[in-house]
């Protein structure tokens, strides 16, 4: 049986009497009289290379035997995006050459050959599969990067979805580079008012959810990589799981976090994938060799990321939170790697992250939304106070001085101090650092208005225009102040 995608090319072939060890030595020879370099050797199979000037002259050779049957598969190295022909080809006159060999070596001869390879030590690898590659090798089509396969099942899925939610906004009117926030909210993005007002979905939603093309893109590019190196090792129920439960984790801490800032993207959950990555790169369960690269090239991809986040206006809670979660369902899936053929080990993890995670997020939850009452009805009460102390700018131009000083001096002061209070109260209240900041800057701009009214009511008692340069310059600070308070979204 053969099959293939546009680039590459699968085909099956019988043991048809040999041996698992007979079957690798005949390959092992063919694949050295075409001059192939051998890459990985293992007692279930080897990966090789095709000699050539450039990569897109090369192809990937994977031979594997299981289960009384040996698949060969071929790809292109950074081809083009038809090469199926090719490897077709390549497959073909490899399996032609291995026939000949079969018919030239005795049963004596295979086995001394086998010997051969123990003897001297030339497997360098346990078990074929073991074998994680490059992304550009293991599955290079830009096409195939939206289709399920063997081993690439659930990334695929994933992305589908994220696109789909995508295309769906564009098509209703929401814009692809800067959607509104109104529009953001309508789609479910996690904004901590909404979300503990019993809209706890958003934090499952707003990880399919995206804020422009470019969010997308970046976060689909992200995800496409880590799917191809570690869905093969987890499988799909591990792997969606994870994802899933690293999601809802980092949702969670950004929601403890993030006082009023609208929060959407699947980073937090791509940063969990890349935390359970660490967690496998630190155990034995990859081959050294491979283990290394890609320990050093995972952990650029967190520094830099994070290091980025630090910038301002990326949600670095949700990416933190992810990572931190992936790393500890990783080490708790460990023994479960470890044991594959053990249903009872897989399932038990599987089982004590979904409890971790989901009792982690329900606490979290439960207790944000009773602080998070506290606070609204302080700050509701700061609303009202406000609204008392502005109706000084209602009053008709030509009011009497005394009465816009008695309204300074009856509601408007008064109304500033009390909020100057109710911040000091909410500063007590268990919240967030990103709470603490907004407060900061909601006790200038008090601070500020107090200074306002002061300056108003002496200006109108010395019946003078003196005062009027600092006015300005109180109204200035004031308009800066507000502009930092502004709600704004944050991508992750």
């Amino acid at each position: 049986m053969s099959t293939g995608s546009n680039r590459g090319f699968q085909t099956t072939v019988p043991l048809d009497g040999l041996t698992m060890e007979q079957f690798l030595v005949i390959g092992l020879d063919a694949a050295r009289q075409l001059q192939w370099n051998v890459g990985y050797l293992a007692g279930n199979g080897f990966i090789a290379q095709t000699p050539g000037g450039g990569d897109a002259q090369r192809a990937l050779i994977i031979l594997k035997v299981e289960n009384g049957i040996a698949e060969v598969n071929c790809s292109s190295v950074n081809g083009g995006f038809f090469d199926r022909r090719k490897n077709k080809k390549i497959a073909e006159a490899y399996l032609s050459v291995f026939n000949e060999i079969k018919m030239q070596l005795s049963t004596d001869e295979l086995a001394a050959r086998y010997r051969f390879l123990l003897e001297y030590n030339q497997f360098n690898i346990a078990n074929i599969n073991d074998v994680v590659l490059p992304a550009k090798d293991q599955y290079p089509g830009v096409v195939d990067l939206f289709i399920p396969r063997k081993d690439y099942f659930i990334t695929p899925l994933i992305i589908d979805a994220n696109l789909l939610v995508f295309i769906i906004m564009a098509i209703t009117g929401v814009s692809i580079m800067e959607p509104d926030n109104a529009s953001l909210l309508r789609w479910g993005a996690n904004f901590r008012p909404l979300t503990l007002a019993g809209e706890w979905w958003r934090l499952i939603a707003c990880y399919f959810l995206h804020i422009g093309v470019i969010h997308l893109l970046m976060n689909l590019y992200a995800l496409f990589f880590i799917g191809l190196l570690l869905e093969p090792h987890l499988g799909k129920m591990r792997f969606l799981a994870a994802y899933m439960l690293t999601g809802i984790a980092a949702s969670t801490v950004s929601l403890w976090w993030h006082s009023d800032i609208i929060s959407a993207g699947a980073s937090g959950a791509v940063f969990g994938m890349y935390g359970f990555f660490l967690a496998m790169l630190t155990s034995n369960l990859i081959e050294k060799k491979t283990r290394s690269a890609l320990l050093l090239s995972i952990l650029f991809f967190v520094g830099y990321n994070l290091a980025n986040g630090m910038k301002g206006g990326i949600d670095n809670a949700a990416h933190i939170g992810g990572l931190v979660s992936g790393l500890i369902l990783g080490y708790i899936s460990i023994p479960g790697l470890k044991k594959p053929m053990s249903l009872r080990i897989k399932y038990a993890s599987i089982v004590l992250s979904v409890f971790l995670v989901l009792t982690f997020s329900s606490f979290m939850y439960k207790t944000l939304q009773v602080t998070h009452s506290r606070h609204e009805v302080l700050m509701n009460k700061i609303v009202e106070n406000e609204k008392t102390a502005l109706e000084l700018y209602k009053m008709p131009a030509e009011t009497p001085k005394e009465t816009v000083i008695s309204l300074i001096q009856q509601k408007g002061l008064p109304a500033w101090n009390e909020n100057i209070k109710l911040l000091e109260h909410i500063d007590n209240l268990k919240l967030s650092g990103s709470y603490h900041e907004r407060n900061r800057y909601l006790k200038i701009y008090t601070e500020l208005r107090i200074h306002s009214y002061e300056t108003i009511s002496r200006s109108a008692a010395s019946n003078s225009d003196v005062f009027r340069r600092q006015l300005d310059s109180l109204d200035n600070r004031i308009k800066a102040t507000l502009d930092t308070l502004n709600d704004h979204s944050l991508i992750k």
